[in-house]
């Protein structure tokens, strides 16, 4: 299992635990962002940074991901295509992300853009919180036992 960390926009208390786990269990651990990211000098950790645009971390991830790989993500779309490829994608609030859920989340997320582009204010997601961040560790401890 490869883990994958959609960076841009993944709280950095979520990037320390999965620092601790790739350290911990040697899985390799593989940051994509648009931007330079600092990492932990451990073998099992690097980070990647892309061009910036529209979704070009988002197609790095996509081209490199396999089946049984593991990506931290919090966009829906790219959750749906790494589904289709066999990977696992879990939220950095401790979501699961599956065949079974995923057709209901990308019907919701593509009715609050139609809302949002409409100029209805939806507001944002609440504050990340403890509970988020305890969540997403119960979560991947879970998945990381399966494997």
């Amino acid at each position: 299992m490869h883990i994958w960390v959609d960076a841009d926009a993944c709280p950095g208390v979520i990037k320390d635990i999965l620092y601790r786990v790739a350290e911990r269990t040697r899985l390799p651990l593989t940051l994509v962002a648009n931007q330079w990211l600092k990492t932990p000098p451990y073998p099992s950790i690097r980070s990647i940074q892309v061009a910036r645009g529209f979704d070009v971390a988002d197609h790095h991830i996509v081209d490199q991901v396999a089946a049984g790989d593991l990506v931290v993500t919090a966009d829906i779309p790219l959750a749906a295509t790494v589904i289709a490829k066999g990977a696992l994608a879990l939220n950095p609030r401790g979501e699961l992300y599956t065949e079974e859920n995923i057709r209901q989340l990308l019907d919701l997320r593509n009715f609050m853009d139609t809302l949002r582009s409409s100029g209805v204010a939806t507001g944002g997601p609440p504050a990340f919180s403890q509970a988020d961040r305890q969540a997403f560790a119960n979560q991947l401890d879970r998945l990381l036992a399966r494997r």
